[in-house]
């Protein structure tokens, strides 16, 4: 059974507490650069940080994919990582208000997700321990495209 990437990003985001997570289905949105956007917002840059690492954690240990760019990783305001048919937006909240992505692409189908995480799953015997944060961002940036 395949993994949603777009639900292990969205508990990725609860999961360290982001505010208003909702993906939007750009399948259906003529030039679109992807079929989804997931985006959410903290309050804090650090919190900006700890929400971006967390998914790209999740994503390489729950679905086996690698970011492709990302960028916003020097000032942790708006921090946007792009999975190729994923594109995952985390923002300052301050910043969300001030650009309002999903007022842009209004014609998307929108799902929201509660602000609770997930009940964790259950211990699994053969669980493999995550890569720490500070690896996943080494690999990304040494496999970083040039823009």
């Amino acid at each position: 059974m395949r993994i949603s990437p777009v639900k292990v990003i969205a508990e990725a985001m609860l999961e360290k507490k982001a505010k208003g997570v909702v993906s939007l289905d750009m399948r259906a949105v003529e030039s679109s650069i992807c079929d989804h956007f997931v985006i959410c917002n903290a309050d804090s840059t650090t919190a900006v940080a700890a929400i971006a690492d967390n998914v790209l954690v999740k994503m390489q240990e729950k679905c086996g994919k690698k970011v492709i760019r990302m960028q916003g990783l020097e000032n942790d305001f708006w921090i946007i990582l792009d999975f190729g048919e994923v594109v995952v937006h985390v923002f300052l909240s301050e910043y969300r208000e001030f650009y309002r992505l999903e007022d842009l692409w209004a014609d998307a189908k929108r799902k929201e997700y509660a602000d609770e995480p997930a009940p964790a799953a259950k211990p699994s015997a053969t669980r493999v321990k995550p890569k720490s944060v500070a690896k996943v961002r080494s690999s990304v940036k040494k496999n970083k495209v040039s823009e």
